[in-house]
C-alpha cells in the first residue's frame, strides 16, 4: 500500500516539476504564481480541461 502512495506522490510532484520547468513551451502566458497554480493543480485540470492538456502534454513530450 505504501508503495502505491509513493508512486502517487512521485507522479505527481514529477508533473510539477516537469510542467514548472517547461512552463515556456505551453500557450500561457503570466507570472510564478500562475505558473505555480497551474503545476500544483495539473491533475484536475488535467481532466477537465482539454486545452491544458494538450498544453501540459506538450511540456512531457518537448515539443513547441
Amino acid at each position: 500500500m505504501s508503495l502505491i502512495i509513493f508512486g502517487l506522490v512521485s507522479g505527481y510532484i514529477y508533473g510539477i516539476w516537469r510542467f514548472s520547468t517547461n512552463f515556456n513551451r505551453t500557450n500561457f502566458q503570466g507570472n510564478f504564481v500562475m505558473k505555480t497554480g497551474l503545476a500544483i493543480l495539473w491533475p484536475v485540470l488535467y481532466v477537465v480541461n482539454g486545452s491544458y492538456r494538450q498544453n501540459f502534454n506538450r511540456t512531457l513530450s518537448g515539443r513547441n
